[in-house]
């Protein structure tokens, strides 16, 4: 189990060394408009999830948009910091 800042940290640390098996690492290289998609389609099941799937599904579902949340805010430069200021 981690935490949002390690799953984060973890994510800048994969991607600094450009590990070409990496499945951020190839996400990022497609640019904000996969990611975004991605974003989109995880709120989507996220919400679908919580409508018809039960707890577990939904907790799954969270943690996948959360992760991309994250692959977006590395693809755009936006730190821990600058989304903990806005909360």
């Amino acid at each position: 189990m981690k935490t949002f800042d390690e799953l984060y940290a973890e994510l800048l640390r994969k991607t600094s060394y450009g590990d070409e098996d990496s499945g951020t690492v190839r996400l990022l290289a497609e640019g904000v408009h996969a990611i975004g998609k991605k974003v989109v389609e995880e709120a989507a099941e996220v919400w679908m999830a919580a409508e018809h799937e039960g707890h577990d599904s939904t907790a799954e579902e969270i943690a996948q948009l959360l992760y991309h949340l994250q692959v977006m805010m590395i693809a755009t430069n936006v730190s821990l910091d600058d989304v903990y200021r806005r909360l």
